[in-house]
């Protein structure tokens, strides 16, 4: 594969212009032939505390820049590039992790003082490595079935499963308040302290949890779906997600503890529940405390239009997020009250019927082969990055 370097040299341009007026653009490190200015460290940094990354961000953005600038001599060296098209759809993905548009994110940013040259430069050296990286080493890299096999054993054998003791808020976020409810939660999402975060829930959080503080119990990892689990297991103690968007909300968590327990079952292949759609909040707690199963249901909507009660089987992810989260609470022929529809005026009877696992789960063999693939090729790049470090002379 033939590789060309594409110098970004606009975006350095206007960094050092915004930095020169700052008075910070001059060198702090030099790797060999390049600088690395004040004005990018403190960039970095301010990238790192947006992004909620945990540790020393000081040392942390100096070391990440001194690699960028190791990565950046190797890609020239071969001429590796990245086109246009393909950075800004890059760039669209990265938002898309935090559930917003490009132009939100950089807003958000810049928000916090983060140029969007920042941004772009960060994932343009990223994504032309890791090109690079698959390109150099991806024939070296063998995954035979035996190391999947193998992959899924370590797994399987372990008996054990993940809990997770969080917090939460979800803020109403109607149409005519979307935008205020998306800057409350950014606001909210940078605390650190659990009883800052409790006096939140307690004011804003829609959920019967506020009168606890937005404080749930210990409850499987597995309940959730797999794009929010991810992100709740990324967090350390005290830390809080980004705001997730769900229809008509914003949802918040914050991490006050992990633990590993001895376990009967894996994660469920789909969840079995019902939608009971009725008028007011009032109405639905009473429906509530009538039923005690999810048949119990079809009693209460006799001679009701059958678009009333709806009984869905489906896999997790394919549930809608804000129907996910409230399963996720529950434990078989428990019931919800929480969601609406219709602006408020219909509120939903959420009651989960059972989650099915069935007696051998499906297995994504090609999921765990690519997860191996990136593990070896991680190994790879590693090696090659301190090749590169003992061979480059660093000041700074």
């Amino acid at each position: 594969m033939r590789f060309r370097l594409v110098v970004t040299s606009l975006l350095f341009s206007c960094a050092a212009t915004l930095a020169a007026a700052q008075g910070l653009f001059s060198p702090v490190i030099t790797v060999d032939d390049k600088a690395i200015t004040g004005y990018e460290i403190d960039q970095r940094i301010k990238l790192l505390e947006a992004f909620r990354t945990p540790g020393d961000l000081a040392t942390l953005a100096r070391e990440q820049l001194v690699e960028d600038r190791l990565k950046q001599t190797e890609l020239e060296r071969v001429g590796a590039s990245i086109s246009d098209e393909a950075l800004q759809n890059e760039l669209e993905q990265f938002a898309g992790r935090a559930n917003l548009e490009l132009e939100q994110f950089l807003n958000v940013l810049q928000q916090n003082g983060i140029a969007p040259e920042t941004l772009s430069e960060f994932v343009t050296i990223g994504v032309i490595w890791r090109d690079y990286v698959r390109a150099r080493f991806g024939s070296r890299v063998q995954i035979t079935e035996t190391d999947i096999d193998r992959a899924i054993g370590q797994v399987g054998d372990s008996g054990t499963g993940i809990e997770v003791l969080l917090s939460e808020i979800i803020i109403p976020a109607p149409p005519e308040r979307e935008a205020e409810a998306l800057s409350e939660a950014e606001r909210i999402s940078r605390l650190t302290s659990t009883s800052a975060f409790s006096a939140e829930a307690q004011r804003v959080s829609a959920l019967p949890s506020r009168e606890n503080g937005g404080r749930l119990g210990w409850l499987p990892i597995a309940n959730y779906p797999t794009q929010i689990r991810n992100i709740i297991l990324d967090l350390d103690n005290g830390e809080v997600t980004a705001p997730i968007p769900i229809p008509n909300g914003v949802a918040l968590f914050q991490m006050r503890g992990v633990r590993e327990v001895q376990r009967s079952r894996q994660t469920p292949n789909s969840i079995d529940f019902a939608a009971f759609y009725v008028g007011s909040a009032g109405e639905a707690r009473a429906v509530a405390e009538r039923v005690d199963t999810c048949d119990d249901l079809f009693g209460e909507a006799k001679g009701l239009p059958e678009e009333q009660l709806e009984r869905d089987t489906l896999p997790v992810n394919e549930i809608p997020s804000d129907v996910a989260l409230e399963l996720a609470r529950l434990d078989q022929d428990e019931v919800s009250t929480n969601l609406t529809r219709s602006n408020g005026q219909t509120t939903v009877v959420l009651m989960l019927c059972n989650r099915l696992y069935g007696e051998d789960e499906t297995i994504d063999r090609e999921a765990i082969r690519n997860q191996l693939r990136s593990q070896q090729l991680a190994g790879f790049a590693d090696a090659l990055l301190e090749d590169l470090r003992a061979a480059a002379t660093i000041d700074g």
